[in-house]
């Protein structure tokens, strides 16, 4: 299901991209093209074009990463900026000065806004990177159509009181077909990213050739890319992992040592995937894999000898053991950076939620993962013993000691 992607963003001879045969175009705009297809299981496609233009909204920590690599590979961004004092930093310092502070930026690869019908009006690709809680609010006075753009999600979390997530809501609320929507998953924390450590994306779109477009398009010298056709599963896996990082929280605050909190992530990490291969089964397998130079970009042999493409189970079952899925969970899970880790560990000591997400002073995305899962598993009926014993803390208002205390005999 997955296919590898290792770039070299400074290529000197990209090759033409291949060319796609349509019968009946509609809708062109710029570097965006939309088509009939005439198979009758996918009515429409839209391809993105290797010039398309990128815009990012959201000014967070996870924004600013997203910016930053894009413009490490050579992008010019259009990003939307709601906050003022954040927007005038960017402007007069080319740094966002309340996150990820030590991020400079060269003012002729950012166009940031306050304007998101500007942004979002002059950009082919739109990647939402904005905390969930606040998505509504950032697309608030949003006037150009969604549907017009290909749409990526880079938001780990899910739309509060409405039990959908990212690409769900874009498709309901939004009219984005699902041919026009992508999303960004893999072990990433913002803070490593903007260090330039190694991280590693994964980038799922229904087209493979728009997943290869945008992981050359996210591929800085310190960031390797994957690409999958299969969006719920890397969408959903984001969102979960959140959960079992809460409950590795809520372990250490209770005292369990490394020896359970092993077991624990083992368990969610089986948990995981019972819920992706019950709720959402794996798509079809795709059957074409374009070269780089087809996707417009440099081969191996044009950059260096270690770039190029490595297919990995690019047709086999959804292997959850690959970034995007376990290492997304370990990362969270382990990582003194995880924000849903420290959030549980803040519940596990007897905070309330409230007073959890104050002392937090940002979102875990994990607090409406639990509800939303909770709510979808009940037309499943899924094993999930781990997201059940979150789901009783925070919404059910079970003592966490006790709770994790009966989880335990329930672990292998």
């Amino acid at each position: 299901m997955f296919i590898e992607l290792y770039y070299k963003p400074r290529a000197t001879n990209a090759r033409r991209e291949r060319k796609i045969a349509i019968r009946a175009v509609f809708f062109n705009s710029r570097n965006l093209t939309k088509f009939v297809s005439h198979n009758t299981t996918n009515l429409m496609e839209i391809h993105i074009e290797k010039d398309a233009r990128c815009a990012v909204v959201g000014h967070g920590s996870w924004a600013t990463g997203i910016v930053k690599i894009l413009t490490d590979s050579g992008q010019k961004v259009g990003w939307y900026v709601r906050n003022a004092e954040v927007l005038e930093s960017l402007r007069s310092e080319g740094r966002n000065t309340r996150y990820l502070s030590d991020v400079e930026f060269d003012p002729a690869q950012i166009e940031p806004s306050g304007d998101i019908n500007k942004v979002v009006g002059e950009a082919d690709v739109v990647i939402l990177a904005a905390p969930s809680a606040f998505l509504e609010t950032f697309l608030e006075g949003l006037t150009v159509p969604l549907s017009d753009k290909f749409v990526i999600s880079a938001i780990k979390g899910i739309v509060p009181g409405s039990y959908l997530s990212i690409t769900e809501y874009l498709a309901r609320r939004h009219g984005v077909s699902p041919a026009g929507i992508g999303v960004i998953g893999g072990p990433s924390h913002a803070e490593e990213v903007a260090m330039e450590r190694l991280s590693y994306l994964t980038v799922a779109c229904r087209n493979l050739d728009n997943a290869r477009i945008m992981a050359y398009k996210l591929s800085a010298p310190y960031i390797r890319v994957a690409i999958s056709n299969d969006i719920h599963g890397v969408e959903y896996a984001a969102i979960l992992k959140n959960i079992y990082a809460l409950s590795v929280g809520i372990a250490v605050a209770l005292g369990y040592g490394d020896n359970f909190l092993s077991v624990l992530i083992s368990n969610g990490a089986r948990e995981m995937r019972r819920f992706l291969d019950g709720a959402f089964p794996c798509p079809r397998p795709c059957s074409e894999h374009a070269t780089a130079a087809e996707a417009g970009h440099a081969t191996a042999a044009e950059t260096d000898s270690d770039s190029g493409i490595n297919a990995a189970n690019p047709c086999g079952e959804r292997d959850t053991n690959t970034s995007a899925f376990l290492g997304d969970l370990l990362v969270t899970a382990y990582s003194p950076f995880s924000r849903n880790r420290r959030f549980g560990m803040m519940i596990g000591k007897g905070l309330h939620i409230k007073s959890a997400q104050m002392e937090l002073g940002g979102v875990a995305e994990g607090l409406y993962a639990t509800e939303t899962v909770h709510h979808v598993n009940e037309r499943h009926g899924i094993d999930m013993p781990i997201a059940q014993a979150v789901y009783d803390i925070l919404y059910g208002g079970a003592q966490p000691s006790k709770t994790m205390r009966n989880l335990t005999n329930k672990l292998i």
